[in-house]
This record gives C-alpha cells, structure tokens and sequence, in this order.
C-alpha cells in the first residue's frame, strides 16, 4: 500500500504497522513454514486489544484480506495472505498464572514455551502441543493434542473462557456463562469466528515426567509396530505416548552409527511417579530389542521441545493426516512398506493415541472435529531443508494418505495437521450435523466470512 494510506492506522495504533516500504517488512511477513512466500500488504503488529479492533476496521475499510497470526506455526501459513492485512498478536503474550485458583490467562500471541515456563513456576501445566513453538492460538482453536491429552484431555477441554474480538469490532467473553454457543464453536471450530486476544485455561499439578524413547530401525518396523500397538492398549491410565516414523537424532544418547538412521520410536511419558513408569519401562525392555533407548526423569517444559528439532522456523513444510479405529494389520503394513520411501531425514509420520480422558468427553461438548472415541490420529508430516526433498516427500505424503484412506474413522483428518482447506475436507472433517451448527454460529459472528483464510466454516443463510 502506497505510505498515505497507512498513515491513519499508524496514528492510531499503538503497535507497529509494517509494510514493504519499511525495512522490516520480510521478517514481519515471515511465517514458521518456509514453503510460505506471501507478500501482505500491511501487518499489524497489535500491542494490544484495541489495536486488533483498530486493524481490523481498517483491513474491512480497504477490502483487504485479513488473515490472524497467533504464533505463525501452521503449516497451511493461514496466517498471511498475498496483498492482504496480517493481525499480528505478537504483542499479546501477557501471561498470567493464579496457582491458587490452578487458572492461567494467556494472551492471544504466546508460544507454548511461554506458557510451560510461566506455568511451571508452580508446578502447574495444561494441555498444549508437542512442539514448544507453536503458538498457543492455532493449536487450541483447532483442538489440541499434547502429552497430557491421556490424562486431561485435549487442550479445548481445558480452556475455560476466551476474549474475542468479532468481525464487527464487538470485544466479548465467551465462556459456558457468557455467549455459550461462541464459546462452543471457539472449542475446535479454528479461527472462523474472530481474533481470540486471550486464553483462559485450567491448570493441573504436573511435575517431573518419567520419559522413555525407544527406537527400532526400519528392518524392525512391521514388528516394532505391532508391538507398540500392544504397549499402547495397556499402557497404565494418563500415560502419554506417541508412535513416530522418524530418522534418529544426532544426539549423544543414539550411537554414532546409527544418527540419522530411518525407523521408528515409541515414546512415553508417565506423570504419576518413577514406580509405576518403571514397571512399564521393564515391560517395554522385556519386549522386542531396541536399537537404543532414553529412559530419564524430564521436567515437564523440556519433554515439550522434545521433538522440537524436527521442526524448526523457517524448514519447508507439508502435512496430511486422518484419523484410524486401530492400528490394524493393513494400516502396519502399509506404514510400514512406505517409511523408507520418505526422502528428507526431518520428514516424521507422528501416531498418536487418543485414549483415556480424551475419549470421556461427548462428542457433542465441543466443536472439535474428529471421532472422541478411543483411536489414533496419524499425521504425515513432510518437512524438508530444500525444495526438491520437499517435492519428493509431499509426494509420498498424498500417496500414503490416500493408501490409508479405505481404512480411516474420519477422511476429513485433523484441522490442525492440514496443508490444504478444500471445503469437501471440512465439511468430512466436521461431519453434517456439527457443521451445520457451526455455520449457523458463524452467521451470527461473521456473516461476511471476514474470517476465511483457515479451515473455513461457510456462514449459514
């Protein structure tokens, strides 16, 4: 946009406004998907509540497109969009904890390390992520797995209140008490239905997590597989886990011969004492060899960068997913019959179980699209250093995907492990019924469909 137009949001706006005449335009517009090269024509960078509503009745003003960067970790890069005006939260990463009351408030731009580091202080946490960079907004208006989600939940269950600010401008609560249906769809409908400015979650007790990794190569990939699958079944109530189709890291636990070597871990985070998780590490040696093994005592903010090497700012990035029953003989072979295929060594196919308290809540609860009964959600994300080990593992990303899909509970998959938001997806996503309701929501909050650049959700009418 030419200077003089701008002129009046930067009066206004007690942040700072960006465009591609300021210097620090290309480092404004950056998202964490470096496959993303999308030039806004304004960012916003918001410092506070006011600043989103100011933003927002410009971008409407203008006819911009207006996109909402939170922590700018998706893959699809819904955060920017080409000519358009990005609301960024960046400002707003305000946290404040009450460990009396086990609630934190955290604003709208904050990362997941901000929260665990806050929160931690006091031997608290709540659900949220796997990845300590992700912004805090994406991940829990889109459900949110994390390692806590077998013993509460996911991170939507947890949340207890949000501010938004409206298409219109409106700055409200939402909450069971207040505007329940908004707060309904917030809770896994993504960022359909306005800029959440702040978070209210409930905290839990969380100390120490007693983690192990155990890592097989691909020649033991089929059985290795299998025999995850019955660690899983009987892990002890609350344990988290995750299955992971990865190359190892170069870290000084994994043997020098093996660094980098493709195959496959099984990781899992006990949170109720050393014993009980000894049992289960005894149980898991007992079982099929390992290549090596990471059996140790983490806090709990560490075990969330575990995987944190796997996806750094800046990597290029792809990623489907859909949702299985089980880990039936043919989803085991064909995972594994395809693992070796994947070209870059940070490509990961992460399985995670949804099980215990995830599976206690009622579908109908939430907005959350995808079966809460017992399952496993498999992601395929292709992550890669340069193009053309990007191009070869989206490849195999859209091959393995559709291999699986015959077998999958849900073809529509996770929003939150979604490159591309084809409507056909959604709407599977979803499912007729709570879709249904959603775009009913959505007509009441944003009629015009201001907010469309995410898994969108058509208003009704």
């Amino acid at each position: 946009m030419n200077p003089p137009e701008t002129t009046t949001l930067r009066e206004k706006l007690s942040g700072t406004v960006v465009t591609a005449a300021d210097p620090g335009y290309d480092a404004a517009r950056a998202v964490w998907n470096g496959d993303i090269d999308r030039r806004p024509a304004v960012v916003a960078e918001c410092a506070t509540r006011e600043d989103v509503v100011t933003a927002l009745a410009f971008g409407r003003d203008k006819g911009l497109e207006i996109t909402v960067r939170g922590g700018g970790h998706s893959f699809s890069g819904s955060a920017v969009a080409d000519d358009g005006l990005v609301i960024d939260l960046g400002g707003l990463r305000r946290i404040t904890v009450d460990p009396d009351a086990r609630t934190a408030v955290v604003g709208g731009g904050a990362l997941w390390a901000d929260v665990d580091e806050a929160t931690q202080r006091h031997g608290l946490a709540t659900v949220g992520g796997t990845v300590s960079d992700t912004g805090v907004g994406g991940l829990t208006l889109g459900g949110g797995f994390g390692w806590l989600t077998a013993k509460h939940g996911l991170t939507i269950d947890n949340l207890l209140s949000a501010e938004v600010v409206t298409a219109d401008g409106r700055i409200l609560r939402a909450s069971e008490a207040e505007h329940p249906d908004l707060f309904w769809a917030l809770r896994g409908g993504g960022g359909n239905f306005g800029v959440v400015t702040e978070f209210e979650f409930r905290l839990h007790r969380v100390g120490l997590a007693e983690v192990g990794l155990f890592f097989w190569t691909l020649a033991d990939a089929p059985e290795a597989m299998r025999f995850a699958k019955d660690v899983i079944a009987s892990l002890p109530s609350g344990t988290g886990s995750m299955l992971v189709g990865l190359n190892a890291p170069p870290a000084p636990f994994v043997p020098p011969e093996l660094h980098l070597a493709p195959g496959l871990a099984l990781v899992v985070a006990g949170f109720d004492g050393p014993e009980r998780h000894g049992l289960l590490v005894e149980r898991i040696r007992s079982g099929l060899p390992t290549a090596f093994e990471l059996v140790t005592p983490m806090p709990y903010a560490e075990l969330q960068k575990l995987l944190d090497p796997t996806a750094p700012r800046g990597i290029l990035a792809y990623e489907k997913s859909l949702y299985v029953a089980s880990l039936s003989e043919k989803v085991i072979d064909l995972i594994a019959a395809r693992l070796p295929d994947k070209a870059s060594p940070t490509t990961v196919l992460p399985i995670v179980p949804l099980q215990d308290t995830f599976s206690t809540v009622h579908d109908d609860a939430t907005a959350f699209g995808g079966p809460r009964a017992p399952g496993f959600v498999v992601g395929m994300a292709a992550t890669a250093p340069t193009p053309e080990l990007l191009a070869a593992d989206r490849v195999w990303t859209r091959r393995l995907w559709e291999e699986l899909l015959p077998h999958s509970n849900n073809h529509g998959g996770y929003l939150n492990f979604m490159n591309e938001y084809d409507e056909d997806r959604v709407r599977t996503a979803f499912g007729a019924e709570k879709y249904a309701r959603l775009a009913a929501i959505k007509a009441v909050y944003d009629p015009d469909n201001v907010f469309r650049h995410n898994a969108n959700i058509r208003p009704a009418g």
